[in-house]
């Protein structure tokens, strides 16, 4: 088995294009009682589905959503976590705003959710799988969880989406902002 993180398709394909180079998260009504925790440093990013992602964006409103297929989910992505922390600063989680494509209104929601104030937050190293994979969405994978166990993909080569030059570039741009 391989572990996959579940993330909304456009935020996957924001990753996955290079728009992105940050996750944040608060934690899915089934974390379980320890709440939310970045428990792999290297995954898949399995992609979800609510018709409202586009406006919860700073996308451009003629986005297309990913295609969702019927009873199939199709991964196209890894992801390697260079650093992860909790960030309580809610000064500092929005001047992350160049490093990710979520509108304003959501990270303060996420921020604030559940009386609890701050945001986990993942600098990523994203690759493209060649070729992509699909296989057979099941019931198990369903649920609000962050984290799901999904079969071994096998061998594919992966491609990092951004290159050393503009990941050294974000790494620096972050450093700058959190210190």
């Amino acid at each position: 088995m391989s572990v996959a993180f579940k993330e909304w398709a456009l935020v996957c394909e924001a990753l996955g294009d290079g728009r992105q180079s940050l996750i944040l998260r608060k934690g899915g009504i089934a974390e379980g009682r320890g709440g939310f925790a970045f428990q792999h440093d290297e995954f898949f990013l399995f992609p979800t589905w609510f018709h409202e992602q586009l406006p919860k964006t700073t996308l451009p409103a003629h986005t297309v959503l990913p295609e969702q297929k019927e009873d199939e989910i199709e991964i196209r992505y890894a992801a390697t976590i260079i650093w992860s922390r909790l960030l309580t600063n809610p000064e500092h989680v929005l001047g992350l705003r160049e490093f990710h494509v979520l509108h304003e209104s959501v990270v303060q929601d996420r921020f604030c959710y559940d009386g609890m104030q701050g945001l986990f937050v993942a600098f990523v190293r994203v690759f493209r799988l060649e070729p992509a994979c699909v296989f057979p969405m099941e019931k198990k994978f369903g649920g609000c969880r962050s984290w799901v166990n999904i079969p071994d993909l096998g061998h594919c080569a992966l491609v990092s989406v951004l290159s050393d030059e503009e990941h050294d570039r974000r790494t620096k741009g972050l450093h700058a902002i959190l210190g």
